[in-house]
């Protein structure tokens, strides 16, 4: 009888630890979040939604995100009367001040006809009929390979296999590429796409392929740098879709110090986000969809992943956090992995492009790539007149590649990115493609610094389409300022505020640095040289070009 009572005392107590291991993981995180005290217009919307899809939202910002038709709405579709989260409502921006991000967008120059217009099949990245076929193949080999995994692991349970919708915001999104961006200004199918990444649950998650190049060897050059500050995950969304997912490594306030070398520099979560805002408002279109999101690691990466190496670098750190590094057969360490908080970590996750296999992708090393060493310098550091060479080059001579490398050089030194050193284009589109924008989570490191060295494409050559001349001087414009419309674009985002007030401050400050230059090359060589207006234009190589960096 004793022995009895004993092992029903024991059985209370461990379900009394289970329990109460239970209520600390999984509930508190979320009931602590809902306690924490609401912020404004700058303050996250719906925090807890991403740690729990079915969570109910926190208020009305956040309760229209949830609903998919409100939500996929489009900025330039949208007329100034109207609230872009509230169909038929006041814009409003800051303060109940009219909203210049929606006027920014119904401003002519965001409505303008784009040269040279859509013809057919050739301007359109993908056959439709060719990537439908090429996806279905693939949801049937997903589905074969899940059901011999649940066997693997005796899942007996029965599980309803993965359905491909073609429909799906991720599909519509890689069908809309054409020969003038990512995506087409009128397109609703960006910010659903958005709406989907932030809030459908994985069924996934795994390394990037950049390790698995190698059949399976761990390519640290890519995954994590000798700083050990690189990591990121690709995550599959129950539609299929994919995302790459960045996850936080350094506050919003930090700065990077100044003694770092550009290569060695974290990669920033929000500065992934803050870039597609960006590219956006710039109407570049080049950026792929980023969006960010708290998710579970424990819920929406480790019981998901099929990776046993994934699973095995996951753990617990004495402050009871659950964390996870990259596992690289030099840099297996603990203290460069990532954490939640206990399970919650907020990172940035941006939408795939298609298949190679799909749509071939070039990547050619930037002209002004920089030397990745501690003291060597390439040619365009040391010589004023370097650019010269460069229009005698092909593609560069004859196509408007040079130009559209002069639009990222805007876009990076806008940023503060030095890490450009290939760019990427779709070689269906030929040497007229435009550069799809990468990698941009080096960016927003030092408001207070502003690299000059960034512009030599734009100082050097002294030449610049106007399309993107008109778009910064609008930005210029005290009705259309850059940081106002960032700000207010940016606070959209599950994590705002997703840029601290001085990186938004120093985007104007750029942004008349970018000006004063252009004025310059124009007082030295007359507009007509300077501002293209066709792809051909000022390509002849002029040995009096000045550098205007210094």
């Amino acid at each position: 009888m004793l022995g009895l009572r004993r092992d029903r005392l024991l059985t209370l107590l461990l379900l009394g630890a289970l329990l109460s291991a239970d209520l600390y993981f999984h509930l508190w995180p979320q009931v602590r979040l809902q306690l924490r005290p609401r912020r404004g217009q700058g303050g996250c919307s719906c925090p807890d939604s991403a740690g729990d899809p079915s969570a109910p939202p926190l208020d009305s910002a956040a309760a229209t995100a949830s609903r998919p038709s409100e939500a996929a709405h489009n900025f330039s579709q949208v007329q100034p009367g109207e609230r872009s989260d509230e169909p038929g409502g006041r814009s409003t921006g800051r303060q109940g001040l009219p909203s210049k991000l929606q006027s920014l967008f119904a401003h002519p120059l965001y409505r303008a006809l784009e040269e040279p217009s859509l013809q057919g099949p050739e301007d359109t990245l993908l056959s439709s009929r060719e990537a439908l076929r090429y996806y279905l193949r693939k949801v049937a080999r997903w589905n074969r390979r899940h059901k011999t995994y649940r066997e693997k692991l005796n899942q007996t349970s029965p599980e309803a296999p993965l359905q491909f919708q073609h429909e799906a915001s991720w599909v519509q999104f890689q069908l809309g590429i054409n020969r003038h961006g990512l995506y087409s200004r009128s397109s609703p199918t960006i910010n659903k796409l958005l709406h989907d990444m932030r809030h459908f649950p994985t069924i996934s998650a795994d390394y990037s392929q950049d390790e698995k190049a190698l059949l399976g060897v761990c390519d640290c050059t890519q995954i994590v740098k000798p700083s050990g500050v690189h990591l990121k995950l690709v995550l599959r969304f129950q539609d299929f879709g994919k995302a790459m997912f960045k996850p936080m490594r350094q506050q919003r306030e930090e700065e990077t110090p100044e003694d770092y070398f550009y290569f060695i520099d974290f990669q920033r979560h929000n500065a992934e986000i803050a870039a597609f805002h960006l590219d956006r408002i710039l109407d570049f279109r080049r950026v792929p969809p980023t969006v960010g999101r708290l998710l579970n690691v424990t819920k929406e990466i480790l019981e998901v992943t099929k990776n046993e190496i994934l699973q095995s670098v996951f753990f617990v750190s004495p402050a009871s956090n659950v964390c996870f590094f990259a596992k690289c057969p030099y840099m297996c360490k603990t203290e460069y992995a990532v954490c939640g908080n206990p399970h919650l970590l907020e990172g940035s996750l941006s939408a795939f492009l298609p298949s190679l296999n799909l749509a071939p992708r070039l990547s050619v090393p930037s002209p002004w790539i920089r030397s990745y060493s501690l003291a060597g310098k390439e040619e365009w550091e040391v010589n004023p007149l370097y650019c010269d060479s460069v229009k005698q080059t092909y593609p560069y001579n004859s196509s408007n590649r040079l130009l559209n490398i002069i639009d990222m050089a805007i876009f990076d030194f806008l940023i503060g990115n030095m890490d450009r050193h290939h760019y990427e284009m779709f070689t269906k589109f030929g040497d007229d493609g435009f550069l799809i924008h990468l990698d941009n989570a080096r960016g927003f490191g030092r408001h207070s610094h502003d690299e000059l060295s960034i512009l030599s494409p734009l100082s050097q050559c002294c030449m610049i389409k106007k399309k993107t001349l008109l778009h910064l001087q609008l930005l210029a414009h005290p009705d259309y300022r850059l940081s106002d419309v960032m700000r207010e674009s940016l606070q959209e985002d599950q994590l705002s505020p997703v840029l601290t007030e001085p990186h938004l401050l120093a985007l104007d400050r750029r942004l008349q640095i970018i000006l004063k230059t252009v004025e310059g090359c124009i007082g030295i060589h007359g507009e007509q040289n300077v501002v293209a207006t066709e792809p051909s234009e000022l390509l002849a190589p002029n040995s009096d070009q000045v550098d205007l960096a210094s």
